[in-house]
């Protein structure tokens, strides 16, 4: 099957394909006399293809099909996904960190659909590394606050940067304040193959797009550092969570339904910047 196919009839030979194509791989549709040539991708050089569908979604006739996952082709609606800069500068700004959850879990369908948008998320070379793991049961998590707990505990005689805080980050703990997961009912944590050094930066990128595409579900997050740092380093945290041999993770997450809304947006620093012209 060819890399991509034209529908000649729509094809307009703009060669805006051509100019988009990341991998310069598309020859631009021509007309010469009697004979139309439509834009092609020659089998020599269609290995070079990253599949980030450029050619397709910036046709603007949608002649053009590029044929990784053809039956997967989603068809945008006229103005689908439009939004003012008014209102995704409100969406953005009341985004909060979430430390206080209800006991409601959110449902299996509803993560999916979030981390479905994540997918999307750009990476380097479309590369596309990063698989997720989620921690569903809360009595699950709870384990694991308490492994990372551990984790803490074996740290008292090291001269890791935290190790000024881990007394007092303990001493919480056995008060019963959960300061690993803040209560949490589920656990995120972004998965990727050890030694490719694009992935961590890919994973980031794709948390972030989970980060922002919650509250649209009535969903809350909190970057999960002290996870996150655990999962890195003890083993018997990354025992727990059963990362296959070869993979690592890159950061996690903790989410669930907010116990309480936002209705305003808190103050930051000023907008720091430098122009070079």
């Amino acid at each position: 099957m060819a890399l991509i196919t034209v529908d000649g009839d729509l094809c307009t030979r703009c060669g805006i394909c051509t100019a988009v194509c990341t991998a310069n791989i598309i020859e631009s549709g021509v007309e010469s006399g009697d004979e139309i040539q439509l834009p092609r991708a020659s089998e020599e050089r269609a290995g070079f293809c990253f599949g980030c569908g450029h050619c397709e979604v910036f046709c603007p006739s949608q002649a053009l099909a590029l044929n990784i996952g053809p039956d997967e082709r989603i068809k945008l609606p006229q103005s689908s996904g439009e939004i003012s800069s008014e209102d995704i500068g409100c969406y953005l700004q009341k985004r909060r960190s979430v430390r206080r959850f209800t006991d409601e879990p959110v449902s299996k369908e509803k993560i999916l659909k979030i981390l479905d948008i994540a997918r999307y998320a750009p990476s380097g070379s479309n590369g596309q590394p990063v698989s997720w793991l989620v921690v569903h049961d809360p009595k699950q998590v709870k384990k694991i606050a308490e492994i990372v707990i551990e984790y803490m505990k074996s740290l008292a005689n090291t001269d890791h940067p935290l190790k000024g805080y881990l007394p007092m980050l303990i001493s919480a703990w056995d008060r019963g304040e959960d300061i690993i997961c803040r209560g949490a009912p589920h656990l995120l944590f972004a998965i990727i193959p050890e030694g490719n050094p694009i992935a961590p930066v890919d994973a980031i990128i794709a948390l972030t797009h989970f980060d922002v595409a919650a509250p649209a579900f009535g969903v809350g997050t909190c970057w999960a550092g002290f996870l996150a740092m655990a999962a890195d380093a003890y083993q018997p945290l990354q025992e727990e969570l059963g990362i296959p041999s070869g993979k690592k993770s890159a950061y996690a997450m903790m989410f669930g339904h907010p116990r309480y809304k936002t209705y305003g947006i808190p103050r930051r620093n000023p907008l720091q910047l430098t122009w070079l012209e």
